[in-house]
């Protein structure tokens, strides 16, 4: 790092030679400012609450009080723009505790707006206010066009030619003709379609999330009419919900629908971004995924979503990423928060033109900040009370409970998010890691959380490849992972399980590929985990062999069967029911496609439809049977006379496992789940109790002998699922007594029920 006068010198000269050099500026310099005459008049309006907000004003006059913290800043401009792109420029002169406000008579839903904020240009100290820019509202309830990413739409000169100084140069051009604008929405109309809505409020417990794409899950939907594929009406549709019911599922978990932009690298190879990890509008519904029109119509659009999926029974869940914005690190454009105010809403190095990067792309939001934590927690209740959503996945959330540098249970973030009277009753989710020092936190966060759990995932994906040593690890994760979430009164239901992730090798791709095959998007396949746990069955990708795919469908069984066998809360990838594939592409967030769409053709083939139904009949009796979504940790303990435990492990010799049976080299594994000793009562104080059952897991590459325990535990057993055979040869119903010696296939899962 250099030295604070070598520091002033870089500065010294760089001013020096923007003042001969810069690029000749268009738009602010050269702007004619309008007449005082062409202004609407601006009254004082209030700070509170942030955004533009439609009202009545003095007088009974209908009009939009806006309002915008920036803090720092010298002086605001609201920017309104007509039909044909024509600005007009309202200074905004009221300043309250750093928030700008003002009132506009008359302007109502479907203007278009955004900022411009003046301020000092010194990237050294973090300050990068240009009020060449225009700025999204960060409170914008809806946005209007695309972030196309020309030089003009960056605040420092992309092309400078000392690159190492590039990002503290300032570009004077006007970025107001190519960044999309914020749209004033009349939050507080009556909404037929939205006052009979009621939420399901699926306890825990009883929870299945299916992650889904917007656009990926309906664009190839042949039921759904094509003007509505790929956006908020072709979820709603009742073809699309009727899949949902069929499968059996309490929630959808949607990847990111924040307004969100391409990055730039992507736009240059004529990619964009799928996935929608890029964020820069907290408050408005992603625009590209509307059928009726983005002038606010995607407000509507989405609230009858929601209550179309409520109305069948499914919860709705967002996947959040408020870790980082689309603005990236220094050399990224300035669409919003970089130009209101840099410092305020950024972590920054000590070095203040550098960000703090714990998310791997670019820049972290500090979350510290009172107003970067009033941003993301308005931005919560408003989903909740206003879009009716049901709960969040925050992606990266280790990040938001940083305070200064390290990880804090009792950061600012988790302490409001605690005590908060809307958002402490709403599903949490967290992805418990980041990419910083520290960042992995799995099973630390606090009670009302639960996390993704990827130790579950690595546990089930090594024990059916055949690489997991012992078993020890893989019993946690099986009856709900009570070494990671047993304190503080978590409950099994903190871990949600899963084997794949929208991240990743979908199922299909798990048992197909040993080796990512990302050269789709144009990174010589670097980009994209190496770690993927996999195994190919015997080859690399797609094969006419008939004995692989009878091997990879047994192994989708398999898995999809431990998953939903499991003590905590699934998660199903959506298409992986009917073994959707993305040829080998670990790192899809680029591929708006084939590649990522589903293919509902897959369900006209015998084989993928036997797997939806074995999921859906799994899914079915994961709800009917309260042994298999168990509200509280199994015990282990003898519960009665006769020495039944609540949860007991067996040897494929028929005996109890030891402590060195848990160390030993193992394929098979019997876990007895006794319905006799549900703690917990009903709803009407009685006592819950439900059939027993006995799961085997065999992951040997041969057959395997098992001694059925006999009494107590059970004097028969009936055969409910066998992974080994295909559609409905896999619950044949077959009567076992107990201490029979039976043959467990080969790569296999069977689930028994006790019977007498």
């Amino acid at each position: 790092m250099s030295s604070a006068p070598e520091q002033e010198a870089v500065q010294d000269a760089v001013r020096e030679a923007v003042r001969d050099k810069r690029p000749a500026a268009s738009g602010v310099n050269g702007h004619r400012p309008w007449p005082d005459a062409g202004r609407p008049p601006v009254w004082p309006g209030a700070p509170t609450p942030l955004g533009a907000r439609f009202r009545v004003g003095p007088d009974g006059v209908a009009g939009t009080n806006f309002a915008l913290w920036a803090g720092g800043a010298e002086a605001v401009e609201l920017c309104l723009f007509d039909d044909n792109g024509a600005e007009t420029r309202c200074p905004l002169t009221e300043l309250t505790h750093e928030i700008w406000h003002g009132f506009v008579p008359g302007v109502r839903a479907g203007q278009r707006y955004g900022y411009r904020v003046h301020g000092r240009w010194d990237p050294w100290t973090g300050a990068r206010w240009n009020h060449a820019k225009l700025l999204l509202d960060p409170y914008a309830r809806a946005v209007d066009g695309d972030f196309t990413l020309p030089a003009e739409v960056y605040g420092h000169v992309r092309d400078w030619p000392q690159q190492h100084v590039a990002d503290t140069v300032r570009d004077d051009r006007d970025s107001a003709p190519y960044v999309p604008k914020g749209v004033v929405v009349h939050d507080d109309a009556p909404d037929d379609d939205w006052v009979d809505d009621r939420r399901p409020k699926t306890p825990w417990a009883d929870s299945v999330i299916y992650e889904l794409h917007v656009r990926g899950f309906t664009k190839l939907h042949p039921e759904i009419p094509e003007p509505l594929r790929g956006t908020y009406a072709g979820l709603a549709h009742p073809a699309a919900i009727e899949h949902l019911v069929r499968l059996g599922v309490t929630a959808v978990e949607l990847l990111p629908v924040h307004q969100f932009a391409h990055e730039d690298h992507l736009l240059r190879r004529d990619l964009r971004n799928y996935w929608g990890y890029n964020s820069i509008g907290y408050f408005a519904p992603h625009a590209g995924y509307s059928s009726g029109g983005t002038r606010g119509e995607q407000v509507g659009e989405f609230k009858r979503m929601v209550r179309a999926l409520h109305s069948a029974g499914i919860e709705v869940i967002l996947d959040v990423v408020y870790n980082h914005t689309a603005e990236a690190g220094e050399l990224g454009p300035m669409l919003s928060l970089r130009g209101i105010d840099n410092r305020g809403y950024y972590r920054l190095q000590a070095d203040a033109r550098r960000y703090a990067d714990y998310t791997g792309c670019g820049n972290t939001l500090h979350v510290v900040q009172p107003n970067v934590l009033r941003l993301i927690t308005d931005s919560l209740r408003y989903w909740v009370t206003e879009m009716g959503v049901d709960g969040f996945r925050f992606d990266l959330a280790a990040a938001l409970a940083r305070s200064m540098h390290d990880v804090d249970m009792l950061s600012p973030f988790l302490a409001v998010i605690a005590q908060d009277p809307v958002l402490r009753r709403v599903k949490l989710i967290a992805e418990p890691w980041d990419v910083g020092n520290g960042g992995y936190q799995v099973g630390a966060f606090p009670p009302l959380w639960t996390e993704w759990n990827d130790r579950y995932r690595d546990a089930v994906r090594d024990f059916w490849r055949g690489a997991l040593p012992d078993v020890r690890d893989l019993g946690y994760r099986l009856s709900g992972s009570s070494d990671l979430y047993a304190w503080g009164g978590r409950r099994p239901y903190a871990s949600v399980n899963f084997v794949t992730a929208h991240d990743g090798f979908t199922l299909r791709d798990l048992v197909s590929y040993e080796h990512k095959h990302n050269e789709a998007n144009g990174e010589a396949n670097r980009d994209g985990t190496n770690d993927n746990r996999s195994w190919n069955c015997g080859a690399e990708g797609k094969t006419d062999d008939d004995r692989v795919n009878t091997l990879r469908r047994q192994q989708l069984r398999n898995l999809l069967t431990t998953l939903l066998l499991s003590t905590g809360v699934p998660m199903l990838v959506a298409g992986d029911e009917m073994g959707r594939t993305q040829g080998g592409n670990n790192n899809a967030y680029c591929q708006d496609n084939e590649i990522s769409w589903i293919d509902w053709s897959l369900l006209d083939d015998p084989g993928r439809m036997s797997l939806f139904e074995l999921t859906s009949r799994l899914l079915a009796l994961r709800h009917e049977h309260p042994v298999l979504r168990r509200r509280a940790f199994f015990s282990g303990r003898a519960q009665a006379a006769d020495g039944l435990r609540d949860l007991a492990w067996f040897t494929a010799r028929g005996e109890e496992m030891t402590e060195q049976d848990w160390y030993a080299p193992t394929a098979t594994l019997g876990m007895y789940l006794s319905g006799r000793d549900i703690p917990g009562r009903d709803a009407r104080g009685a006592k819950v109790t439900d059939d027993s059952f006995l799961a085997i897991l065999h992951a040997g590459d041969q057959p395997s002998s098992f001694v059925l325990p006999g009494p107590p535990w059970a004097e028969a057993y009936e055969v409910v699922v066998d992974t080994s055979e295909e559609g409905q040869d896999a619950a044949p119903g077959r009567v076992h007594p107990g201490g029979e010696v039976i043959t467990v296939p080969a790569r296999s899962v069977l689930l028994l029920k006790v019977g007498t």
